[in-house]
């Protein structure tokens, strides 16, 4: 489903991080993660919305601390701070991915509340 794209590139540059990282533990949950987008489950759904989530939050903290210390040496930091910035973006953009009808519909998730 290309519905799906942008979940799938949020948790390649989630794992990305963590392989740069040397965090295997957290490597291999990207992996699960991705697998887990193939379940029609609702509690599939869920987790990864809320892994996507929590990559979003974990993307400003790496933001905030290499800026502190670019701050702290006397580098730039700005446009670090912005590019980090739009990939925690993309990440919670890509949790909202899944109230899409179709998905909702894949993944056995209920219905939006009518307005």
């Amino acid at each position: 489903m290309w519905r799906l794209i942008a979940p799938v590139l949020a948790v390649l540059l989630l794992g990305a991080s963590f392989f740069r990282a040397g965090d295997a533990p957290m490597l291999v949950a990207c992996v699960v993660l991705l697998g887990l987008m193939a379940v029609p489950r609702p509690w599939a759904a869920r987790i990864v919305q809320a892994a996507l989530v929590l990559g979003a939050a974990r993307w400003v903290f790496v933001a905030w601390m290499i800026g502190s210390m670019r701050a702290a040496a006397g580098a730039p930091y700005l446009r670090m701070a912005l590019i980090l910035g739009a990939v925690a973006l993309f990440t919670l953009l890509a949790a909202l991915v899944f109230r899409s009808a179709r998905l909702r519909r894949f993944y056995g998730l209920a219905p939006a509340a009518a307005a």
